[in-house]
This record gives C-alpha cells, structure tokens and sequence, in this order.
C-alpha cells in the first residue's frame, strides 16, 4: 500500500515528466491548479505563467532528476535542467501539494559547474562534470 507521501512524491515527478519531458500542456494542467503560486524569480506567475516559460524554451529542455524527497504534502525534488542554450542548472525545487495537485512552487537554482570551475573538484550532479562548451 503506498501512503500519502509516496503518492505525492510519485505525482510531482509524473508532473515534471510531463510537463518538461513530455511538453504535454493539457495533460500538465491536470497536475498544476489553476490557481498555482509561483515562487521562482526565474518563472513568471501562475500555471500559465510556467507553462509559457517552457513553451518559449527550445524543445532541447531536458529535466534530469537525481533525488526526490517527500514530507507530508511537500515535495523537494534535486535535478538537473539543460538544453536551453545556457550553461545547465542545478536546481532543488520544492512543491507543495494539496487536493492531489501541485499549488506552490520554490527553488534554489545554480549553474552547473564545469571541472575547470569547481573549487571542490566534485560534480555538482551526478557522477560526472558536465562537457564545456
């Protein structure tokens, strides 16, 4: 039997996948409320405010998640953005569910270093620094 929590950190990463992976607006606005609060200085308000953020992205964007953690009604996924023609981010988001939809949105958001730029000489995602270019 899955719990509450499992539930919730399983639909935010099925809405992340659709939404970024797939580009599926209309299946997208089943998981984001109508009345979703945007907390990112990086993304305009609201769904639509996100949905039309990744609309005028190139259909290269890809969503790589590497951890996803669940508390109660919160969710915090540590992932990876590329493809945009920017250096990649490392992002932690953090969601807020409620009614099984996704109503509230933080991030902590930071380009990915590139070997030549880590101080730690450690990968800021995954096993391996990204190629530079």
């Amino acid at each position: 039997m899955t719990s509450p929590t499992q539930q919730n950190r399983q639909l935010v990463l099925d809405a992340f996948d659709t939404l970024f992976g797939k580009r599926d607006y209309t299946a997208a606005a089943e998981f984001w409320a109508a009345d979703y609060v945007q907390h990112s200085r990086h993304i305009p308000p609201g769904r639509e405010g996100l949905f039309g953020l990744i609309r005028s992205l190139p259909d290269t964007l890809r969503y790589e998640n590497q951890l996803a953690v669940a508390d109660g009604d919160y969710v915090m996924l540590f992932g990876r953005y590329s493809g945009t023609g920017t250096p990649a981010a490392v992002v932690a988001d953090v969601v807020r569910i409620e009614d099984g939809r996704l109503v509230e949105h933080w991030d902590v958001w930071e380009d990915e270093a590139t070997r030549g730029e880590s101080a730690a000489d450690a990968p800021m995602f995954g096993a391996h620094f990204p190629t530079p270019g």
